[in-house]
């Protein structure tokens, strides 16, 4: 009779998280174990590598976009995505997301997985932008492209908190759109 599981992958997931924040793109099998407090051989028995440990993240992290969206959606498309990248508001443990991201972009799969996540945010934002006057009609996918800019540019430059970056960058843009009607 084989052993019931005692750890979820969700929490291999949320363990390796957290280790990308603190390491980066060069985490191993064995951080992701201790800091979920299993065995290597378990990590690896579930996930195989550590393609597959990112493959299941990427996967987590759409299924995620859907949910934080659909939950501040009624403060709108900055509240949005203001709570979407809002976990990157530590500019060290940015710069290192944004480190394991260009690893990412790197391989095949994980660009592809890449991609069906920003297309995920952009159809969950379209119908926030739907009343708002002015809004050209790429709206949702320039605000994605602003928000990731927005995180990139403040890890490199951080003053303040990226939430108030955020709300400040997709404000003065949503702002000029609604003038602009």
């Amino acid at each position: 009779m084989a052993r019931p599981r005692t750890i979820t992958d969700d929490r291999l997931l949320a363990a390796l998280a957290q280790v990308i924040n603190d390491k980066g793109p060069g985490f191993t099998i064995a951080d992701v174990a201790a800091r979920a407090g299993v065995s290597v051989g378990t990590v690896a028995q579930r996930f195989g590598s550590k393609h597959g440990l990112l493959k299941a993240l990427s996967q987590a992290a759409i299924t995620r976009a859907v949910d934080v969206v659909r939950a501040a959606a009624p403060g709108g498309p900055r509240a949005a995505l203001v709570a979407f990248f809002g976990d990157l508001d530590d500019p060290a443990a940015a710069s290192r997301n944004i480190g394991q991201f260009a690893v990412d972009l790197a391989d095949p799969e994980l660009r592809t997985l890449l991609a069906e996540l920003f297309a995920t945010l952009v159809a969950e934002l379209t119908p926030l932008l739907h009343d708002l006057p002015g809004a050209p009609p790429h709206a949702a996918r320039l605000l994605v492209s602003l928000a990731n800019g927005t995180a990139v540019d403040w890890s490199i430059r951080p003053r303040g908190s990226l939430v108030d970056r955020l709300t400040t960058d997709i404000d003065t843009v949503l702002d000029g759109w609604r003038k602009d009607a």
